[in-house]
C-alpha cells in the first residue's frame, strides 16, 4: 500500500519556522533538520504504525538528530502530519488539529 503525506497548515508552518530558526542559529542547520524530517517521513511511509500511539489514533515519531516530534495520524492511505513539535513545547497543544 502506498501512503501520501499531508501536512496540517499549522504543522507546515511549524516545519518552516523551525528550519529558519535553526538556519539562523547556524547556517546549514535548517537543511540538516529538513533532512532529518525527511528520513522520519520515509520510515513512516514505509511502516506507518512504527511510531507509538500517544492519544486515540495519534502517533508520535521522535526525530533522530533534533529534539522534535512528528505528530501524525493514519487515515486510509494518507499520513496526516498534525504537528512538528519541539520536545520542550507544551504537550498536546496540537490536540484540536485534524
Amino acid at each position: 500500500m502506498s501512503y501520501s503525506i499531508r501536512y496540517h497548515p499549522e504543522a507546515e508552518a511549524e516545519l518552516k519556522e523551525a528550519a529558519v530558526y535553526l538556519d539562523n542559529e547556524s547556517m546549514g542547520l535548517g537543511e540538516l533538520f529538513l533532512d532529518d524530517v525527511q528520513e522520519a517521513l520515509n520510515l513512516i511511509v514505509f511502516s506507518p504504525k512504527i511510531s507509538p500511539v500517544i492519544q486515540n489514533n495519534v502517533r508520535q515519531n521522535v526525530l533522530r538528530k533534533f529534539p522534535y516530534y512528528l505528530i501524525y495520524t493514519i487515515v486510509d492511505c494518507e499520513i496526516r502530519i498534525l504537528a512538528v513539535a519541539h520536545q520542550r513545547r507544551r504537550p498536546f497543544y496540537w490536540k484540536d488539529r485534524q
